[in-house]
């Protein structure tokens, strides 16, 4: 699909000149691209310390999502910074003639094809494991960790602990790469103190849509670190990041409780949240309609009261789980203890649904591990993923919930449902995150799985019940963001980043005038150049 030229007149606006140019560059359809016939012959010339493949594309078109597979014409295995630098490099030097595009790909749990590159270039991040070390300094006032972009957090986390440290913020899951979250925002329960992860990083090393490799930060190259982060991979490939690290616990106090009622479950977190004093994690979600619940936490939780655990009956109610964690060593148990039992005095939760335990921090960091380890084991792993993760603001959660949890979703959700707020003040609106404009904020993620072994329909139902949800917001006004967004139109595209649009495509000119990087995202087409003529 090749896109026109577009001449846009100088005495237009410069919002104007800006929306024709974001037009030239919008894809607005999922094609399969067709591999160049003279890719390989070109790129055989590079002086590479790794090395290009051509015969094992076909991984490299999934993903996570399982649902787009778009095959690229080759694989770069890069064994340095440089090689990524000459591969981007090249194909900028080729111009807008060719149709060459470059996607960074770091562990594949994209959703819908993001880090897929239809016919071009897709640069294996993980191969720089070890090439860029994970380097924990750990002297000073604010220690820091170095790590490639494509290492997974799960790695720093362990090269941390070893120096008794580890960064402030994290995700759920996490067998994901640096550089795909920070692409992103990097959202768990410790946002709402620390920020997303992208509010914990002091600097970069990027390769641009030029081939340039630059490294940023708050006092260098500014405007690009800020684009970068929660950029989309629109402005370049984090080949390495600095992290802000913490002194790291050794045990976690981890902590969940029911609520029948949506209002006090909300205010409950509000009110965390917003405390000096408060748990080092918190998150929420929600149990459509599921009965015996309790019994599925007693391999890895202790009831408070076991006696009146056991008779609780969730009837088929839709029920709200809150979950909290306290960081503590081991000869801080009984201070701990008591700060909790403060905190939880103050809670409005069910009495007979208190369920506790206490876990190594690292076990708990990569809970979800386990999760993953035993879905492969039954072949659940594998499959589609239609997700939905939408940044609800905190007044309208209630018409959200109302509508959603009371009308759209009334039979079990094949996945988990999170729902907790964050805090906008811990978000830099430097960056290009794009999140609520209200102080407090919700993720509601809903996290479905389409098994076809069971029912062939499971994906379309899923589709289907994240479009009523979408079309509910659009109808109702709730303003509502789209995390890992996805959109199909320029229009949706607009919306999306309202008044940073301009931003945006500046940011865009700035860094990957030709839109070389990052084509799965669906945001700009590589096209021929516009003349403000």
């Amino acid at each position: 699909m090749k896109a026109s030229p577009f001449v846009v007149g100088a005495a237009g606006s410069r919002s104007t000149r800006l929306l024709g140019l974001a037009m030239a560059l919008f894809l607005s359809s999922i094609t399969m691209h067709t591999s160049d016939p003279d890719v390989g012959s070109s790129l055989t010339t590079l002086d590479l310390d790794g090395h290009l493949s051509f015969h094992d594309v076909h991984d490299a078109a999934r993903d996570f999502g399982n649902r787009y597979r778009l095959l690229p014409s080759a694989i770069l295995h890069p064994r340095s910074v440089s090689d990524v630098s000459a591969m981007v490099g090249h194909v900028f030097r080729m111009g807008h003639r060719s149709g060459l595009t470059v996607a960074a790909r770091g562990h594949g749990h994209s959703l819908q094809g993001q880090a897929q590159a239809p016919g071009g270039i897709v640069v294996r991040m993980g191969a720089l494991r070890g090439v860029v070390e994970t380097a924990v300094h750990s002297g000073g006032e604010s220690p820091y960790v170095d790590a490639a972009g494509g290492e997974l957090w799960i790695n720093v986390l362990r090269e941390c602990l070893k120096h008794g440290l580890a960064p402030k913020s994290w995700t759920d899951y996490l067998h994901l790469s640096v550089g795909g979250t920070l692409s992103n925002a990097g959202i768990s329960g410790q946002a709402f103190r620390h920020g997303p992860q992208i509010s914990n990083v002091h600097q970069l090393e990027i390769v641009t849509g030029k081939g340039e490799v630059l490294n940023c930060s708050e006092e260098e190259n500014a405007d690009l670190f800020h684009a970068a982060l929660g950029g989309l991979g629109q402005f370049g490939i984090i080949t390495r990041a600095r992290i802000a690290l913490e002194r790291a616990p050794k045990m976690v106090k981890w902590i969940r409780v029911l609520y029948s009622d949506f209002s006090e479950f909300t205010e409950d977190q509000e009110r965390l949240i917003s405390a000096e004093k408060t748990f080092d994690y918190i998150e929420g979600f929600v149990i459509i309609n599921r009965t015996g619940l309790l019994n599925n936490w007693r391999s890895s939780f202790n009831p408070q009261d076991p006696v009146q655990a056991g008779k609780f009956d969730s009837d088929g109610r839709t029920l709200f789980c809150l979950e909290m964690t306290k960081n503590f060593n081991p000869e801080e148990a009984d201070i701990m203890n008591e700060e909790v039992n403060v905190l939880l005095s103050k809670l409005r939760y069910i009495p007979s649904t208190l369920f506790q335990s206490e876990v190594a921090y690292l076990e708990f960091l990569d809970r979800v591990h386990v999760s993953e380890v035993k879905l492969r084991s039954k072949g659940l792993w594998d499959i589609p993923h239609p997700w939905l993760n939408l940044l609800i603001p905190q007044t309208r959660i209630q018409d959200f919930a109302k509508e959603v949890f009371g009308n759209i979703l009334t039979d079990s959700n094949n996945g988990p449902i999170l729902l907790y707020p964050v805090n906008r003040s811990k978000w830099d609106n430097r960056t290009s995150a794009v999140i609520p404009d209200e102080e407090i904020f919700y993720l509601v993620a809903f996290l479905s799985s389409a098994p076809s072994s069971t029912n062939e329909n499971n994906l379309e139902r899923a589709l289907k019940q994240n479009e009523r949800i979408l079309s509910f917001c659009k109808e109702a006004g709730i303003n509502m963001k789209q995390y890992l967004p996805h959109y199909t139109t320029s229009e949706e595209w607009k919306s999306h980043f309202g008044h940073r649009w301009d931003m945006l495509v500046r940011r865009k000119l700035s860094y990957d005038p030709l839109a070389i990087l990052a084509p799965g995202q669906r945001i700009f087409h590589k096209a021929t150049p516009v003349s403000y003529a």
